[in-house]
Order: structure tokens, then C-alpha cells, then sequence
């Protein structure tokens, strides 16, 4: 079965919650780069990676990054062959459609940025009082 490696999982997370500039945040910044990489080159795996962390720390700073990084960034580069699963997901996952709220359009198609924004949750975002 396709999964993320937890290695990565573990230090991206750890990443977001390390004080920027700290010897940890810097052991850790290679996470990224790896994130990165994984939503550009597989993106099934990018995919998984994005509902593994979800599932685990759905913090803030976690939320934060990965909707506007990780989540946006798929939806970007691969949104033909992502948009179904992340409206489906959407659909069945309130946790992800909050998610989802904290994208941006990006470069994303007119077709595909009303797609998500017809599937996603903006409560809690851009000063939207939350529920």
C-alpha cells in the first residue's frame, strides 16, 4: 500500500511547530524541500501525505502551512487529476474542508477554483468567526 514516509511526516510537522531560525527548525528544514518535491513529482503520494498529517496535528500553525503550502501546491500543479478526490474528500471530511478553506486560488483554472470553493469551509479563515 502507497504511504507517506513517516520520517518525513514526523519532521514536517515538527518543522511547523520549531521557532524559525532555531537549530531545530534548521535540522528540520530538509522536510520541506522533501514535501515539496513529493507534491510535484508524485502526487498521489503528496496526497496522502496532506490526509496523514491532517490526521494527526491539526494545530494551527500545522493548518496554516499545509493548506496554503502542501494543499494549495497540489491543487496548483496536478488539479486535472486531483480535483475529484479532494472534492470527495471534502464532501465526507469537515476537518478537510476547513482545510480547504485556507487555500488560495494561486494559478489554479477559473473551472478548478470554483470547484473547490463550492466543496471547501471558510469558517475560521480571514477573520471568518468560525462556527
Amino acid at each position: 500500500m502507497l504511504r507517506p514516509d513517516p520520517t518525513v511526516v514526523r519532521d514536517w510537522i515538527a518543522l511547523q511547530h520549531a521557532e524559525e531560525g532555531s537549530p531545530e527548525y534548521e535540522r528540520l528544514l530538509d522536510a520541506h524541500e522533501s514535501v515539496s518535491d513529493l507534491v510535484e513529482e508524485k502526487p498521489d503520494l503528496g496526497w496522502l501525505f496532506i490526509l496523514e498529517v491532517l490526521k494527526i496535528d491539526s494545530s494551527t500553525a500545522v493548518r496554516e502551512t499545509l493548506s496554503a503550502g502542501p494543499l494549495e501546491d497540489l491543487l496548483t500543479q496536478h488539479a486535472v487529476q486531483m480535483i475529484e478526490r479532494v472534492e470527495n474528500e471534502a464532501r465526507s471530511n469537515p476537518q478537510f474542508a476547513s482545510l480547504l478553506g485556507g487555500v488560495w486560488k494561486n494559478a489554479m483554472s477559473d473551472d478548478i477554483w470554483e470547484r473547490v470553493q463550492k466543496v471547501w469551509d471558510r469558517r475560521g479563515w480571514d477573520g471568518i468567526p468560525a462556527a
